[in-house]
């Protein structure tokens, strides 16, 4: 009875292995990284776009840069309530979600995603779950950075 026990246990862990091997995804890495540099190299390209045709009305370097964040931004809440920025994410990997863009859709993916269960509990509790830790240890490496270049200036 014992022996036929393992037998069946192996022909499901065989069974199951060939499941996972066939659901598994495979990656081939210098197409996710060409992808993510097609991407990535596209956003920088509309940046750059912005920047310049800011500039070219007039603006400063500083002010234009502003407005390319903001329209940044704005492109990609819009594109994330479109369902179209996640299409971009996953073609191009982190090529889409490390900019600015890629933020600003995690900030905007799980308010959209939440909102039928209410302002509060929906959009105010889930809006930060994705973005949240980004926030948190950003600001806690940038000051501990921050310490750390005060204390070298009073040591030089």
């Amino acid at each position: 009875m014992e022996k036929q026990k393992s037998e069946k246990q192996k022909q499901i862990e065989k069974e199951y292995g060939e499941k996972v091997k066939e659901y598994t995804p495979t990656h081939c890495l210098p197409k996710e990284m060409f992808h993510a540099f097609l991407v990535g190299g596209a956003i920088c390209t509309l940046g750059q776009l912005i920047v310049n045709t800011a500039t070219g009305y007039g603006m400063s370097k500083d002010d234009a840069g502003t407005v390319c964040t903001i329209v940044l931004v704005l492109l990609s809440v819009l594109l994330t309530g479109l369902n179209i920025y996640p299409g971009i994410a996953k073609f191009g990997g982190a090529g889409a979600l490390v900019p600015i863009t890629g933020f600003a859709n995690s900030v905007a993916a799980p308010a959209i995603e939440f909102q039928k269960e209410g302002q509060v509990f929906g959009i105010g509790c889930k809006i930060f779950t994705i973005s949240g830790p980004v926030i948190l240890y950003g600001i806690f490496s940038s000051w501990v950075l921050g310490v750390i270049y005060w204390l070298s200036g009073m040591i030089m």
